[in-house]
Parts: structure tokens; C-alpha cells; sequence
């Protein structure tokens, strides 16, 4: 069975990793200094790009600390079934993440997750215990390593809708783009302030629920799925 009218693009890190991964090798690896840029970008200060450069610089460990490392981080449950599901539909899916495309492939492989097309920042390895990171998918005027929003242009470039799969403040200048979102955590309510057609997920267990209604057309562009049902407060306003 084939449906190529739907493009997945996917966020990685906390949508199919459950936990950001290049936190968590600050939080085990990371000489001082990465909590300073972390705060400049919170604050605006810097873009994601010139953070994550320098925070990866500062991380000290070697090949089998970071393939150790790796190896014990969990993704989403349903995320397998998932993939199991495009494939049948023939939908193409697309990683796209503003993390670190070795930890990518080597988690997703831990997993016994064949290679998905993956653009992400890449992870040089510049000395024993010493990295550096480049973007290769950087655009100009973009703050980000990775610029979603110009993955959804080359997505619409191919026909189709654009389905968005994310989580947080990456996604939120794609999610403007797209045709329809699949949220969790804080892309939920960027979605839902900002008007964009969404359905919230906690888990690809509901994506995989949600996938034969989009593909059905039961899912409309100017569908919202809400989180909980209005109140009789709210039904008798």
C-alpha cells in the first residue's frame, strides 16, 4: 500500500529520544562553561548553532565513553511501530534534528531501528578526548544548526502535505510551515496559541492511532484536537 501525498518530518531529541541527548552529555561529560551558553541562549543571547558549537567543545570524552553513553538512552516506545507504519503506507520520513547525527544512528540502531534519512548537526571527533561540531544544514538568517524550516520547504518541493512530528522550541518555526502537527510538551501549546492545526501525542502510540485519520483526510487542516474536553462552563458561555 503506498500514500505519497504525506511528507513526516520528525524531530529527535525528546520527541523520539525521550531525553535531550546532548544534555545529558553535558550533564556527564561537559567541562565548565557549557551552563553559561546554555543560559545565553535561553536568554536570546546567541542562537542554537553558536551553542551547541561551543558546548560540544567543551565536552570531554572519548569514542567509547560516548558509544557507552549512548547505549542507555531510551526512545519513545511506540516509536518502532511507528516507522513500521510509514514504511507499509509508503509515507517518506525525514529526522530532522538540530542534535547530533552520530548520536542519531547510534541510538536508533541501538534500538534495532534501521538508518532513517537523518539531517542533523554533524559530530567530528578532532582528538582523543576533544570534538567539534558542524551544521551542513545551516541556512542564512538562521539562528539554528539545522534550519526546519528550510527541510519543510524541501519537503513541500516534493508534493504532498508536511506532517510535523515535535516537541519544543526548534519546531516552532516549522510548525508555521506545515500542513498539520503532531505535539508534544511545549509545541503543544505554541500550536494551540498560535492557531496551527494540531493533534497533541504524549506517545507515537498515538501517533500511530491518529496516522490512518490523517491519511483518510479525516484530519483537516483546520482541525484541532483538544487536550480535554470543554467544561458545561465553557459549552453554556
Amino acid at each position: 500500500m503506498s500514500n505519497s501525498s504525506w511528507n513526516i518530518l520528525c524531530d529527535f531529541d525528546g520527541t523520539i529520544a525521550v531525553e535531550d541527548v546532548i544534555d545529558s552529555l553535558l550533564d556527564n561529560f561537559g567541562r565548565p562553561g557549557w551552563e553559561v551558553l546554555e543560559r545565553d541562549w535561553r536568554a536570546g543571547v546567541i542562537g542554537s548553532a553558536v551553542c551547541m558549537a561551543g558546548q560540544v567543545a567543551l565536552l570531554d570524552m572519548d569514542r567509547p565513553q560516548l558509544d557507552r553513553h549512548l547505549s542507555g538512552l531510551r526512545i519513545d516506545h511506540g516509536f518502532a511501530a511507528f516507522v513500521k507504519a510509514t514504511i507499509a503506507h509508503g509515507i517518506p520520513m525525514e529526522i530532522v534534528s538540530d542534535g547530533l547525527d552520530h548520536a542519531i544512528h547510534a541510538i536508533l540502531a541501538n534500538h534495532g531501528i534501521a538508518s532513517l534519512p537523518t539531517v542533523a548537526n554533524h559530530l567530528n571527533q578532532a582528538g582523543p578526548r576533544q570534538w567539534n561540531l558542524t551544521s551542513p544544514f545551516s541556512a542564512p538568517g538562521c539562528r539554528s544548526g539545522t534550519c526546519k524550516c528550510a527541510r519543510v520547504a524541501s519537503a513541500k518541493a516534493r508534493g504532498g502535505k508536511t506532517l510535523l512530528i515535535g516537541d519544543g522550541a526548534s519546531d516552532f518555526c516549522a510548525a508555521d510551515r506545515v500542513d498539520f502537527v503532531f505535539a508534544k510538551n511545549r509545541l503543544i501549546e505554541h500550536c494551540r496559541a498560535a492557531g496551527i492545526p494540531y493533534a497533541p501525542i504524549a506517545s507515537f502510540d498515538e501517533a500511530l492511532e491518529l496516522l490512518p485519520a490523517l491519511l483518510d483526510g479525516r484530519l483537516p487542516p483546520q482541525a484541532v484536537i483538544p487536550t480535554s474536553l470543554p467544561s458545561s462552563q465553557e459549552l453554556s458561555a
